[in-house]
């Protein structure tokens, strides 16, 4: 029996790691221009854009982990179905449930591996990621300011500096400022100071004793503002990109700050069901791990007479339905039609419904119509796509 579960082990952890990894490079492909456009118009090297991917990684193996599990447990049982060991082993008198002992083994691994990531190495990943940018962004910008050049990297942004003192300290500067949609502006300032802010990964540029030329587009309305100190935030290509782009995301806060941020929103009056949900879906979406471990096997003895390509389609619509059914859910959850705290697991509550159903009746060698039905359907898509790619060839 030991070399039976290790076997079935095996083929799971065979089927899990490459899922793993080519689902994990899937969702690296949105990101690759622009990494890469970060290596030419940017400076940023190789080794910085490998540090990158291994900071946001681990927001994608937290989706990735368990989509795998599923996947191999499916294709596995599948596997034993279609070459009939699993006949074989029934007829030695190994009954589902224990053959379904490896499957459980595995699921609890990847239900701790994705909590820690979720808990522990997200949070870690997006502040590392956070200071590693701040720091690339200061860089290009000491680097980028050179005196008598009209600098033009900064966005909606024209600058201009008589000296440069060091890194840090220009004087006689001029800047044109286009970024309100209603007017430009003309700013002159005897000297100015470049400050950083980690926190917030802006770098400002604090201007003294100048004066401020504000026009409308429309040429109706002129504004002459003097001013002793005046911040201008530089909104920095790499940055702005970042945010657009969808690779800096500040929500996926530690549980200790998202709590935090529940509790100054509810002391505030504010509601704070965008932030209870996240708090949610960080103890649901491990969870998943198991469910679809206990899904997954009865799934592939199940479609095995659609051969071993059946089994993978049915694990792609289970997938598709519950992430369906999860976005749906935490959307009502967001907007406080339902309870935020229990809107992400009612998926998982229909997945647990359905899981122990199928493994009852795998258990009792019973037939499931309705999914017997679906699995028909899938049979005659398959042969009707063969004979259409037949008839071309």
């Amino acid at each position: 029996m030991k070399i039976i579960h290790k076997y079935i082990f095996t083929e799971i952890t065979k089927i899990f790691l490459i899922s793993t990894l080519f689902l994990t490079m899937m969702l690296f492909l949105d990101k690759v221009l622009f990494l890469t456009e970060l290596i030419i118009s940017r400076g940023v090297t190789f080794i910085e854009v490998l540090k990158m991917m291994l900071f946001i990684s681990p927001a994608f193996l937290a989706i990735t982990i368990p989509i795998s599990v599923l996947l191999g447990a499916v294709v596995t049982f599948n596997q034993l179905s279609v070459d009939n060991e699993l006949v074989v082993m029934k007829s030695c008198g190994w009954s589902f449930m224990n053959l379904m002992r490896p499957v459980l083994l595995f699921s609890f691994v990847a239900y701790l591996i994705t909590n820690s990531i979720i808990f522990y190495l997200i949070p870690l990943g997006n502040e590392s990621f956070k200071k590693m940018i701040f720091e690339i962004i200061q860089t290009r910008a000491n680097i980028d300011i050179k005196p008598h050049v009209f600098n033009r990297e900064f966005k909606d942004m024209v600058l201009y500096v008589n000296d440069k003192k060091d890194n840090a300290h220009f004087s006689g500067i001029f800047i044109a400022d286009t970024s309100s949609s209603g007017s430009s502006k003309i700013i002159l300032s005897e000297e100015g100071v470049i400050v950083s802010d980690p926190a917030a990964l802006k770098i400002q540029l604090q201007l003294k004793s100048g004066t401020i030329h504000d026009k409308s587009k429309e040429g109706t309305h002129y504004q002459l503002i003097k001013f002793d100190r005046y911040d201008l935030t530089l909104d920095l290509p790499s940055s702005s990109q970042l945010e657009k782009k969808g690779i800096l995301k500040t929500r996926e806060l530690s549980l200790g700050a998202l709590l935090k941020k529940i509790r100054d929103l509810k002391a505030s009056g504010a509601t704070a069901y965008y932030e209870e949900v996240e708090l949610s879906k960080k103890f649901s979406l491990p969870f998943t791990c198991l469910l679809f471990g206990l899904i997954g096997a009865p799934l592939g003895i199940r479609s095995s007479r659609s051969g071993k390509s059946g089994g993978f389609l049915m694990a792609i619509l289970v997938i598709m339905l519950y992430y369906i059914g999860m976005v749906t859910a935490q959307n009502f959850g967001k907007s406080g039609e339902i309870n935020p705290l229990l809107s992400v697991w009612i998926p998982n509550f229909i997945l647990m419904i359905l899981a122990i159903y199928l493994s009852y009746k795998t258990q009792k060698e019973t037939p499931f119509s309705i999914l017997d039905r679906f699995i028909r359907l899938i049979i005659s898509v398959k042969n009707l796509l063969t004979r259409g790619i037949l008839k071309k060839i």
